[in-house]
């Protein structure tokens, strides 16, 4: 699929791990967390579109089965498997416990919905997310086995919960696999917005070609236009992502993305609905790229869904904190 018009640039080209890579990956370890170069990309995939951010080769983003199925790389991406708290729990924080974060609101967003597949009509609808209109939401991806993008984005964020509600945040989920479709992008941004949240995160995994691998953090570019205006929210949302994917790389060992970004792990975009209509310091996270084997073996591993649930969150309270 091509994009064309002035919010689209062509994606950069795949880089070698050695190079910009590893410069990358010294910022992001090091805590040089500040004042990295960040790559504008538009077009792609979930309240991201039909094809990965920036990939040539995308894989197509189509109904999953449920995570019952058979996973890449043989680890069981059940939500009951190594270190998961249970699947389903009301949407709403228990109350906040003593902490570092008392008083702190976290809202995470599981993107997409394990039942949108069912209701295709209604994720069909179009909504108004300022710059244009899109579609209210989509299926998301899943594993060449089977493992659905939103199995996976459920899971990490109970698992982010957990971590955070100890610190003593109060934390909301836009959706626990409790309503049948969606919610759709635009309601996703309401969510966080009604909350008067400190940080929002929405968690995904990519759907790009085989080969690449590796995390990508999605900022808001600064948009104004119709009912989205991020002006105020673009500089402490990129604190926001910078601070995660200094975590994500040293609490997972992943590498930040080879296909997109230039080695730094962060990448900016105008065209997300879920970020365009933010009041609030918000970011995605597209924690690995689920068509490709090796991702795949991390991403279906509980192991390493609860790394990454703990390097995200490690990411959120060093913003909040300062």
């Amino acid at each position: 699929m091509s994009y064309t018009g002035p919010d689209f640039d062509p994606p950069p080209q795949r880089r070698s791990r050695r190079g910009p890579l590893t410069v990358g990956l010294a910022a992001l370890v090091g805590g040089g967390l500040l004042g990295w170069g960040v790559y504008a990309a538009t077009g792609g995939t979930d309240d991201k579109g039909p094809q990965a951010e920036g990939s040539p080769s995308a894989a197509p983003r189509t109904p999953s089965p449920a995570a019952s199925s058979p996973a890449g790389g043989g680890a069981s991406p059940s939500a009951g498997d190594e270190g998961s708290p249970a699947s389903r729990t009301p949407s709403a924080s228990a109350p906040a416990a003593a902490g570092p974060l008392k008083g702190k609101v976290v809202v995470i967003d599981p993107g997409h919905n394990p039942t949108n597949v069912e209701h295709t009509a209604e994720i069909n609808r179009q909504v108004d997310v300022g710059t244009h209109r899109k579609e209210c939401d989509t299926t998301g991806t899943s594993t060449n086995d089977g493992y659905a993008e939103a199995e996976f984005t459920l899971d990490v964020a109970h698992r982010m919960r957990a971590v955070l509600e100890k610190q003593g945040a109060t934390v909301k989920l836009t959706q626990d696999g409790d309503r049948p479709f969606g919610p759709c992008v635009d309601e996703r941004a309401r969510i966080g917005n009604a909350a008067k949240a400190d940080a929002v995160v929405s968690i995904h995994a990519d759907g790009s070609g085989a080969g690449n691998r590796g995390f990508h953090v999605i900022l808001p570019g600064s948009v104004n236009a119709g009912e989205a205006d991020t002006r105020a929210i673009v500089a402490p949302s990129r604190e926001l992502g910078e601070r995660i994917a200094g975590n994500f790389v040293r609490v997972t060992g992943t590498a930040p993305s080879n296909y997109i970004g230039g080695g730094t792990g962060l990448v900016t975009r105008k065209d997300l609905g879920g970020l365009n209509l933010s009041t609030v310091p918000k970011v995605f996270i597209e924690c690995g790229n689920m068509r490709d084997s090796k991702d795949a073996a991390l991403l279906t591993s509980g192991a390493w869904r609860q790394k990454a649930a703990q390097g995200i969150s490690e990411g959120i309270v060093s913003f909040l904190r300062g």
